[in-house]
């Protein structure tokens, strides 16, 4: 296995021996004896993590150079986490070196034990920060997050938003139309939190019977009702230490609505039937497709429910918001179909891509996967036609449209610009060498349009 690398900053030869011994087994270790060694190693090559004596020539005696490379350091090698080395009497020196963006600091003499803790500790902080500017960089090359496929502004705010959402425990409301992804935008927090190796236990509160709610969510004792011949674990244990989503929250009754409030402020439950009260940890995430305010104001939903749910919200956008993404998403719903289906190679003809672009999408991403589906049961060639979709009438009134030279030309450099950015994952540059265009022309025209990047 590949020793990480670590950068040693240190001036005395002998504490720089110390130290390559002492921790020459774990990590592969480089010296730079003084700061313009360390400037050019650090701009020249990655280190996860360095140790800094603030001590270096020519002022040895000094803290100077020491903190004058510490303060370059942003500019130098922005993701390297600095341990400061430092006298123990120099306290000041500790936390002035905190302030500056140092992760840690290990007073002198220095005790290897100690060190060891400090700097298992900072390269996890490293790998867990370099983790997630990977999965950054994923997103924004590929427009892919936990399964989620976007290339549009909007969509990019919500993966932004889940990520800071997935580093806390406070319950979370979906809401959007049907068929926007909730379910998905749920399993991303779950799987970018803490809790992403217990389980993900999903409830769709309108499709189990009324009567037999209350049992699935929170179990039931042997005994408890005709038929119960022994005892049940509930949905909420077993999710203990994990995450439950509540979809279609707005169909549960309002009797189970005063125990989920309960659990909420109790974090406690009791199964049907039994008298023991049992404490969980379980984080909360419900989604909605109806206006809860609006069945608070009808009787159907308790006002303190939704506040105790509404805690962090997040809006799915439909997908006539974010049209940039509809012929990502249909390019690659058709790749994966014709896949299953082992056809070979099948494209949109240009009228099936303006009908796609021109349609509203009322059943959103679900009825879009649907309708391709749909057109690969009964195309057998190689080239899917608006008619194949079900989209004839998106297809004229797109026509219909294009009264004029003008509005025609503008409606396909739309389309084109649209598809380049969908391609290459809303990057400009890549785009105007796929238009074969200068990247300020391409600017210009994006914001003529009005086109979300």
């Amino acid at each position: 296995m590949n020793k990480k690398r670590l950068l040693v900053i240190e001036d005395e030869i002998s504490v720089a021996k110390q130290l390559k011994w002492g921790l020459g087994k774990d990590y592969e270790i480089t010296v730079a004896s003084e700061a313009d060694e360390a400037r050019q190693l650090l701009s020249a090559e990655v280190f996860p993590v360095a140790t800094l004596d603030l001590g270096l020539p020519p002022t040895p005696d000094t803290s100077q150079q020491g903190f004058s490379l510490l303060e370059r350091m942003s500019s130098l090698a922005p993701y390297t986490k600095v341990i400061v080395i430092t006298g123990s009497t120099e306290e000041k020196n500790a936390i002035r070196a905190i302030a500056l963006g140092a992760a840690d600091f290990c007073p002198k003499p220095i005790d290897l034990k100690i060190l060891k803790i400090i700097l298992s500790r900072t390269f996890r902080i490293y790998e867990l920060e370099e983790a997630n500017r990977r999965l950054q960089r994923q997103t924004n090359e590929t427009g892919s997050f936990c399964g989620m496929l976007a290339v549009s502004a909007d969509m990019g705010k919500l993966f932004e938003r889940i990520r800071q959402v997935s580093e806390t425990d406070y319950p979370v409301l979906i809401c959007g139309e049907s068929g926007t992804g909730k379910e998905m935008a749920a399993r991303a927090i779950h799987s970018q939190s803490r809790r992403a190796s217990k389980p993900l236990i999903i409830i769709n509160c309108g499709a189990i019977p009324e009567n037999l709610l209350e049992s699935e969510l929170f179990g039931h004792e042997k005994g408890a009702f005709t038929g119960a011949a022994g005892r049940k674990i509930g949905k909420f244990e077993q999710a203990d230490h994990g995450t439950i989503f509540l979809d279609e929250i707005g169909e549960l009754p309002l009797a189970l609505q005063v125990k989920i409030l309960r659990f909420l402020q109790e974090h406690t439950i009791e199964r049907l039937g039994g008298t023991k009260t049992i404490t969980l940890d379980v984080r909360i995430m419900a989604a909605t497709n109806t206006n809860l305010e609006e069945a608070v104001r009808r009787g159907t939903f308790r006002e303190d429910l939704l506040h105790r749910l509404n805690v962090v919200p997040l809006k799915i956008p439909g997908l006539r918001e974010r049209t940039e993404d509809i012929l990502l998403l249909a390019h690659r719903f058709l790749q994966e179909e014709v896949y299953k289906l082992q056809r070979g190679q099948v494209t949109f003809s240009p009228a099936a891509a303006a009908a796609l672009t021109a349609y509203a999408w009322p059943g959103n991403v679900r009825e879009l996967q649907n309708r391709i589906c749909r057109a690969l049961s009964t195309n057998t060639g190689r080239v899917i036609e608006p008619g194949d979709l079900g989209l004839e009438d998106a297809a004229s009134e797109q026509n219909e449209k294009l009264l004029t030279l003008k509005s025609a030309r503008e409606e396909a450099e739309i389309n084109t610009i649209r598809r380049a950015l969908a391609i290459t994952g809303n990057n400009i540059s890549q785009a105007a060498r796929l238009l074969d265009t200068s990247r300020p022309t391409l600017h210009d025209l994006v914001k003529k349009h009005g086109i979300g990047v």
